[in-house]
């Protein structure tokens, strides 16, 4: 007498909405890593070398200032012009009094553009001017 059922080995399925889940996931991750972690060097600036530079970290929030050789200015990957540059710094130091800018001036630009974006900064009161330099090759 066999009181025992026919146990029948239960299939593996390999379930796809996980799978699927985790991709998804992985993919979102690794665009937004990508990003964040862009970097203003797609700006058409190429900045001096310096032998005692470091490379800091770069905070959330930074406001990066790009000076190309014909003397335009970008903020944040966008151009702007003297003025419109003035008031948002102006609004950006009224919130945040304590704001840093990064000054990436490219090597071949007059001396005389990245004195306008030091003016600039002074009149909408940032004090907090730093100069972008990459490392020797």
């Amino acid at each position: 007498m066999n009181f025992r059922a026919h146990v029948y080995p239960e299939r593996i399925i390999f379930q796809i909405a996980p799978m699927v889940d985790i991709l998804l996931f992985l993919l979102v991750f690794f665009i937004m890593t990508w990003n964040f972690a862009r970097n203003e060097a797609e700006i058409d600036v190429k900045i001096p070398a310096a032998r005692e530079g470091k490379e800091n970290r770069r905070p959330v929030g930074e406001v990066i200032l790009n000076v190309r050789r014909d003397g335009s200015i970008f903020m944040n990957r966008r151009a702007m012009s003297a003025e419109e540059l003035l008031q948002t710094l102006k609004r950006i130091a009224e919130l945040y009094p304590d704001q840093a800018v990064v000054l990436r001036g490219d090597q071949d630009a007059d001396y005389k553009f990245i004195v306008d974006a030091l003016d600039i900064c002074r009149a909408a009161n940032i004090w907090n001017v730093a100069f972008a330099t990459s490392k020797p090759e």
